[in-house]
């Protein structure tokens, strides 16, 4: 199992839910319904938005883009934990296990980047209307699509080859159904400290500091809105904001809630703080589709134009 020159495991073990093993059964239909209404939804979102050219527009680009991050993470966690709970497969080899961490938290770097993005797109919206499209260009939107994607992957690039360096010495079971950095970590009997360092200041970096400009920003659009003088001016242009105010807290949410579970709540049945964590990743991706479905009427419009479409 082991390579004895450089006590690098040849594969991990992925932790499903401990102590319910009998109940696998009864995980299929939900976690393959997930990811199915996770698939589908957002690859629906991207073939409505890129078939309407009257969708190319700042918002629902930036809305594209987040369909593309979540099918990501949906795309990098399915394979091991469908393993688990459908054949009941708990081992990944050492490069898979890297490529799939790497690939969850390039993804969810993304996303959260992207609704850092979505939040300055509704203040630009609503501070200054008449600039909005000379301001929010096409190149400018690519611009900030490549550089979110960028920033992502490079940000994550050193910390597969820096874990890859290290000894494992015989520790090689996972706590999750999926291979995470924070959980890799902790195997290692070399010095992981510099891993650590890396990985709390891309953690500082990128969600810390994007959830802290959403706030920022939600209060500079409050102000906008405020300042305008009719009621309903300021009802509509609250209600633009309210998609992404709801995605925003179904992506934060969860993650603080994990968090604090795992901080706060040692004696909790493990199984419940590992089913925690899978809702963790699995809820974005499938009920952000349904929000823009039902909150925009562009998208759900072309929703049905696209179903119509492949029916006849």
């Amino acid at each position: 199992m082991f390579n004895s020159s450089q006590f690098t495991p040849k594969y991990f073990l992925l932790t499903g839910l401990p102590g319910l093993e009998a109940l696998y059964p009864w995980f299929i239909l939900p976690f393959c319904s997930t990811y199915l209404i996770a698939i589908m939804g957002n690859s629906l979102i991207l073939a409505v938005i890129k078939k309407n050219h009257s969708l190319h527009q700042p918002m629902y680009l930036f809305l594209a883009m987040l369909a593309f991050a979540e099918l990501g993470v949906s795309a990098s966690t399915l394979p091991t934990v469908l393993g688990i709970f459908l054949f009941g497969v708990t081992e990944i080899c050492f490069e898979a296990c890297l490529l799939q961490m790497f690939s969850i938290h390039s993804f969810s770097i993304m996303e959260s980047g992207v609704l850092l993005a979505m939040s300055v797109d509704r203040f630009v919206a609503i501070y200054n209307p008449l600039r909005y499209a000379a301001i929010l260009t096409l190149p400018c939107i690519a611009g900030t699509g490549a550089a979110l994607g960028l920033k992502s992957v490079m940000l994550m690039f050193p910390l597969p080859f820096l874990l890859k360096h290290l000894p494992f010495c015989g520790h090689n079971t996972l706590s999750h159904s999926y291979c995470l950095h924070s959980d890799l970590i902790q195997l290692p009997c070399g010095d992981p400290h510099l891993n650590s360092i890396l990985g709390l200041c891309i953690l500082t970096s990128t969600f810390g500091l994007d959830s802290l400009l959403i706030i920022i920003s939600y209060m500079l659009i409050l102000q906008a809105v405020l300042s305008i003088t009719s009621g309903e001016g300021q009802h509509k242009a609250l209600n633009t904001c309210v998609s992404h105010i709801c995605a925003v807290l179904v992506y934060y949410v969860p993650m603080i809630s994990v968090a604090l579970v795992h901080r706060f709540t040692k004696h909790t049945a493990p199984a419940v703080r590992l089913l925690l964590a899978n809702v963790y990743l699995l809820v974005p991706p499938v009920l952000n589709p349904i929000i823009y479905s039902v909150k925009a009427k562009q998208i759900r419009q072309g929703l049905v134009q696209l179903l119509l479409q492949r029916k006849y």
